[in-house]
């Protein structure tokens, strides 16, 4: 797990971000343990109350659950979920790219064809 201390995002908001990526990847499947809060916290040289506020975030967004006395486990995740998540995502790169090609003066038919030609060559390589 990378830890970027002058990304200008909270510490606790990096690491459930990492932790929800790999949740929502299968990375960390259901009923899995997440690393200790004290291990973490060890491991990233960073406060158990701020791993302990990242693991809270994941809770509250539905992907873990705290047992008391074992940690945190990852929950079954609902394949609506997961599409609904992976839906915004998309959403916000495709916003992203929307802005560059704008800055750069790219027109709306030269970014669609930009991002057809990408979509073959992706299928291409598969």
């Amino acid at each position: 797990m990378r830890i970027m201390q002058n990304s200008g995002v909270p510490i606790y908001q990096q690491i459930a971000g990492q932790f929800r990526e790999d949740i929502l990847t299968g990375k960390y499947k259901h009923g899995e343990f997440l690393p200790s809060i004290r291990s973490l916290a060890k491991d990233l040289r960073i406060s158990v109350i701020t791993t302990i506020k990242a693991y809270e975030e994941l809770e509250k967004q539905g992907l873990v659950t705290a047992v008391q006395g074992k940690g945190y486990y990852v929950n079954a995740q609902d394949s609506e979920m997961l599409k609904e998540q992976h839906m915004r995502k998309m959403e916000e790169h495709l916003l992203n790219a929307i802005s560059a090609a704008k800055i750069a003066g790219i027109s709306n038919s030269e970014l669609i064809d930009v991002l057809k030609m990408l979509i073959e060559t992706e299928d291409d390589s598969h």
